[in-house]
């Protein structure tokens, strides 16, 4: 049987390559970071997020930040919701800081404190504090404060009780890293009555 020739078809909204890049979106990165944890060109993304933006049809990132798509490969799509667990326990399950060289964050955390190195991928790096992990980022503007991330067990039901109670999500659930084997973490941002950045994140088992 002779093939079509052509890219295949994607049983989704989006194709895989515009996936990765709404993702990165949605956590923040800009078109040069989002080329440079890919290894693709700012062109690359530039098209594929000009493909989504009329797939959805959306006019910008501010649009693409607060869409709570899902996409149909992951975990979090094939799982029930968590209904019967308060919205927000309490427990952290992650403080972030941003260091201004990951490398020799990663050192001086691990070699000088001697904490347990967990991971490192791209420009983070984490660590185990007693349960808890640490992600180093590196940004050349480094920030004073921390963030708090509060693990919940749905981050689609937290995220939707929250809203409704007036909480103001600066980033909608989105994917930001599959393991090797197969265990997503999701992650949603919103502020406090500051302005001051929090975090929902949910650990999805495959």
């Amino acid at each position: 049987m002779k093939r079509k020739r052509g890219r295949p078809r994607h049983d989704d909204v989006l194709t895989p390559a515009e996936w990765r890049t709404v993702e990165a979106v949605r956590h923040g990165l800009t078109n040069r970071a989002i080329a440079e944890r890919t290894g693709t060109s700012v062109d690359a993304v530039k098209y594929h997020l000009a493909n989504t933006f009329a797939k959805l049809g959306q006019s910008g990132r501010a649009e693409l930040r607060a869409w709570r798509g899902i996409r149909r490969d992951s975990a979090l799509h094939r799982k029930e919701p968590v209904m019967d667990e308060p919205v927000v326990s309490g427990t952290l399950g992650q403080i972030s800081r941003t260091v201004s060289d990951v490398a020799a964050a990663t050192r001086w955390y691990g070699d000088v404190l001697g904490l347990r190195h967990l991971y490192s991928f791209g420009t983070l790096a984490f660590f185990d504090c007693g349960g808890v992990r640490l992600m180093l980022s590196q940004d050349e503007r480094v920030a004073n404060e921390s963030i708090l991330y509060f693990h919940v067990a749905d981050i689609r039901v937290a995220h939707d009780a929250l809203a409704a109670r007036g909480v103001a999500f600066t980033h909608a659930p989105h994917m930001v890293h599959r393991h090797a084997d197969g265990t997503e973490e999701w992650m949603a941002v919103f502020s406090d009555g500051d302005g001051r950045p929090l975090a929902l994140m949910c650990r999805v088992q495959p």
